[in-house]
């Protein structure tokens, strides 16, 4: 089924759930109505008005929801997809990765949000391939990492001003190695979405990644990574005390960035407390959970 049909699914479901629902069929009954339509003798003809009313207010309700609504159930499946993807990678299940991606792939969607997150479960994978084995896990690695690329040059294409699209490619461009030429485009992409989105944590994340993972041959900076995630994770905070965003991950990564880089800092008490905060966010994150382990352990 593609995206654009969950709308009148979600729509007839809901029609359904409210006249099933306990106090529905509960009213119907009281109207005279019995479960399978039958009217229930002389009094339950005189109130097939009402009942008649209530079924077309229904059916109106649902043809709304599947006009009005197919934006909203759009929303709600890709963050469903965001959070399956979120989910995988803090257990570092790549098999649950490959999965969802066959299942992406399979929508017909060209839409820049579908590319977007086509690429966030690319890039996903290349991460996990990458701290599985630097060995066995390279060649993988950079073919995802390429795949992320392509996937938003796409949405890119389509929408010039996306901001976290600009932002995720250059994650994936340095992902895919880090040479002079793709460090450069990295910059660049960084630059445009923090003009476009200066205050977007996402877009926040992804400069002090940059900073804190390239190495200072390539322009890499922890000791600058530090105050940028500082100022990332305080802007997760803020989005996170409102409302909910689309796409809205990386809170729980921004705060076990800034504990490694308060750990090379020489600061385990503020690490710890950094820590603290992904696993409220995320518990089964199992990289924020080893580096726990590695501080209470001394």
């Amino acid at each position: 089924m593609s995206i654009s049909g969950a709308g009148a699914v979600v729509a007839a479901a809901v029609a359904d759930a409210v006249l099933r629902s306990p106090g529905m069929r509960a009213g119907i009954l009281l109207n005279g109505v019995a479960p399978n339509g039958r009217r229930r003798g002389t009094a339950a003809r005189a109130a097939s008005g009402p009942a008649r009313c209530l079924r077309g207010l229904l059916v109106c309700t649902a043809g709304l929801l599947a006009g009005e609504g197919a934006a909203a159930a759009a929303e709600l499946s890709w963050r469903d997809v965001e959070s399956r993807v979120q989910y995988a990678y803090y257990t570092e299940d790549a098999s649950a990765l490959r999965q969802l991606q066959a299942a992406v792939d399979a929508d017909e969607s060209r839409e820049p949000i579908k590319r977007y997150y086509a690429a966030l479960l690319a890039w996903r994978l290349a991460q996990l391939a990458t701290a599985a084995s630097a060995a066995s896990g390279g060649r993988s690695a950079t073919a995802q990492a390429q795949r992320c690329v392509s996937e938003l040059d796409g949405a890119i294409a389509q929408q010039a001003d996306f901001a976290e699209a600009l932002a995720l490619r250059a994650l994936c461009v340095e992902a895919g190695g880090a040479r002079t030429l793709a460090t450069y485009r990295a910059r660049r992409d960084l630059e445009r979405a923090l003009q476009l989105a200066g205050q977007n944590p996402r877009v926040l994340l992804a400069d002090a990644m940059s900073d804190y993972e390239l190495a200072p041959a390539h322009g890499g900076n922890r000791e600058r990574a530090l105050g940028k995630l500082r100022r990332t994770v305080d802007a997760f905070e803020a989005e996170r005390g409102g409302a909910e965003r689309l796409p809205g991950w990386g809170a729980a990564e921004a705060w076990c960035l800034l504990a490694r880089d308060l750990l090379d800092h020489a600061d385990p008490v503020a690490a710890r407390d950094a820590l603290e905060h992904a696993l409220l966010i995320a518990p089964e994150f199992a990289q924020a959970r080893r580096l726990m382990a590695k501080i209470i352990s001394g």
